[in-house]
């Protein structure tokens, strides 16, 4: 969304990162109900992230406050951004895989060992997360997904999704009302976006059905890494 507001509409990249922050945590929210209702999320995980996440955020926050040039914020956000996207499009491209290879080294002698600092890097993937998503808006799906998967390869997908939607809603609201502190978040944008998002959702969970992953996950993940080279190649 960041992006498309950015490329397509000329919104300024502050404020475009803004008012994303707070449509993802409205427009996430409502699934979390559900995965929460089945027991899939791990609540317990999801506070180690969001140890981790909050206090990245939080002095993300304030380091953009002090920021008095536009050009400067601008460059930062546009590079954080596209570094994001591509990672998210690896983490999209490389899903599969990567749980492949987290199940097939977690009965390993090492991965043993690892297991009893998995709260420490939990906490710190949090950290990374954080930051991402405070200067960017992007991290806390695929890429958030795939750190949960390579931290607990033995949990389903289902467990490990609905983890990270809980964390990603939090985090995206608490860095939204952050901005919104800093006086880049557009209402109006917001509420149209918002409006919009209804019959998306609807055509969404329609679609989402019948198309296999196997045609949208490199369609998705082109997509993402073109336009994350692009904002990294222009900062």
């Amino acid at each position: 969304m960041t992006p498309i507001l950015m490329v397509g509409f000329g919104v300024p990249a502050a404020v475009a990162v803004s008012t994303d922050l707070l449509y993802a945590s409205v427009t996430k929210a409502g699934g979390i109900f559900e995965y929460a209702k089945r027991g899939l999320v791990k609540f317990k995980v999801a506070a180690l992230l969001l140890l981790g996440s909050v206090p990245s955020s939080s002095l993300t926050l304030i380091w953009l406050g002090q920021l008095s040039n536009p050009e400067s914020i601008e460059v930062i956000i546009n590079l954080t951004l596209g570094i994001s996207l591509i990672l998210t499009s690896l983490a999209v491209f490389f899903r599969s895989h990567i749980r492949a290879f987290a199940l097939a080294k977690s009965g390993t002698a090492l991965a043993n060992k690892l297991r009893e600092l998995r709260p420490i890097f939990t906490v710190l993937a949090g950290l990374l997360l954080g930051v991402l998503v405070t200067l960017s808006s992007v991290g806390a799906g695929a890429l958030g997904t795939a750190i949960l998967i390579l931290l607990y390869p033995r949990w389903s997908m289902a467990e490990i999704v609905g983890t990270d939607l809980l964390h990603a809603v939090l985090i995206t609201g608490f860095a939204g009302l952050g901005h919104y502190q800093l006086g880049t978040v557009d209402f109006a944008l917001l509420g149209s976006l918002l409006i919009g998002s209804l019959p998306g959702v609807w055509l969404g969970s329609r679609l989402g059905a019948t198309l296999s992953p196997k045609l949208m996950q490199p369609i998705m993940g082109s997509l993402l890494m073109t336009i994350g080279l692009k904002f990294v190649l222009a900062s």
